[in-house]
């Protein structure tokens, strides 16, 4: 699932009159970033939720031809993180599915991220499974940090008044059943992040590669500047 119905606030003036997921990187927009990640990983199908301009994302998802694309339609209701996973649950299905946030993109380390999560995913011990990126050294990050980490990849929250280590890079595995004790209301995904640190359920992964978080219009230039000297 990608989480693409966001009105990209922090992203304005651009999306003003284009969605956050179309803004462009180098000439291909982020949801097309994301959805080439998936299908290297062998994705068959992705869910995207939509809801501000939201036919114009329709529109462009519509137009791959390597992956199915089904929509989750939020035109009537921002339900935000959380709430946009459970209105999607009869599209996700019941197998463990990646969720991935569509302002979040990265430059692959020596192997694919995505292959790595689900090599590491355990659905005996876990029910979600977050990939992480190091707090100090992402491209177009400037917080303090979400997470720490135990030896065995366990989750806890940031101490106040703390860095964390670990920065949320807005892809995960998750469980879908997880959501079903949910309404489809609007309300933010770190509840169940919470509610499975509570039950020692939640995991994370260091990344390989470079984190690149697009939220501003400053932050699109960093991003294309990072993947150009990648490329040299």
């Amino acid at each position: 699932m990608i989480l693409a119905a966001g009105r990209g606030k922090r992203m304005r003036p651009i999306t003003a009159t284009t969605p956050k997921p179309l803004v462009e990187i180098l000439g291909r927009s982020l949801i097309d970033r994301i959805l080439d990640r998936l299908t290297a990983a062998k994705v068959a199908r992705a869910v995207v939720n939509i809801h501000y301009l939201a036919d114009l994302i329709e529109v462009h998802v519509s137009k791959r031809r390597d992956i199915e694309v089904r929509v989750s339609d939020e035109r009537d209701l921002l339900l935000d993180t959380g709430g946009g996973v459970v209105r999607a649950l009869p599209l996700i299905g019941e197998a463990p599915f990646y969720h991935l946030n569509s302002d979040t993109i990265w430059i692959e380390g020596v192997r694919a991220n995505l292959d790595m999560l689900a090599d590491v995913w355990d659905g005996e011990s876990m029910d979600g499974l977050l990939l992480l990126a190091p707090t100090v050294g992402s491209v177009g990050y400037a917080g303090v940090g979400d997470f720490e980490m135990d030896a065995h990849g366990r989750l806890s929250r940031r101490a106040e008044r703390t860095v964390a280590p670990f920065v949320y890079a807005g892809v995960a595995i998750l469980e879908p059943s997880i959501f079903k004790a949910y309404e489809a209301k609007p309300f933010s995904l770190n509840v169940v992040f919470d509610d499975l640190i509570a039950r020692g359920r939640l995991f994370g992964l260091r990344m390989e590669g470079t984190w690149l978080h697009v939220g501003t219009p400053d932050a699109i230039g960093s991003a294309e500047r990072t993947i150009r000297a990648s490329a040299e």
